[in-house]
């Protein structure tokens, strides 16, 4: 029961939908995702964090980085995020998109 609530309670905040919205584009560190919601690096680190507790996304650590990807591993939790999508509205999902996409380029012309 309480790994139920706990998946809900996850899905219940719009941050969080956002940052698993963006996930669905492939795994993003920290700053990549700090820099596709225009948020600081401690809002975005705990709501990774709940995530993570919720058993909806996975880390890895290289280096100083932490990297972040859905966790696909169970059905129910996937499909569930799934649904939630389809009923959001697409145009804060954009808007991170194109933040994220912009970074990235800034990102690899740094490298």
């Amino acid at each position: 029961m309480d790994e139920l609530v706990n998946l809900f309670r996850a899905l219940s905040d719009k941050t969080r939908l956002r940052i698993l919205k963006l996930l669905e584009m492939g795994e993003l560190c920290v700053c990549d995702v700090v820099a596709a919601l225009n948020a600081v690096q401690p809002k975005v680190s705990f709501h990774l964090n709940v995530l993570k507790k919720a058993g909806l996304v996975k880390d890895r650590r290289e280096g100083k980085s932490v990297y972040y990807r859905i966790d696909d591993s169970d059905i129910f939790k996937r499909f569930l995020t799934l649904s939630v999508f389809e009923r959001m509205n697409g145009e804060i999902f954009r808007e991170d998109r194109k933040r994220l996409e912009v970074f990235l380029e800034t990102k690899k012309d740094r490298k």
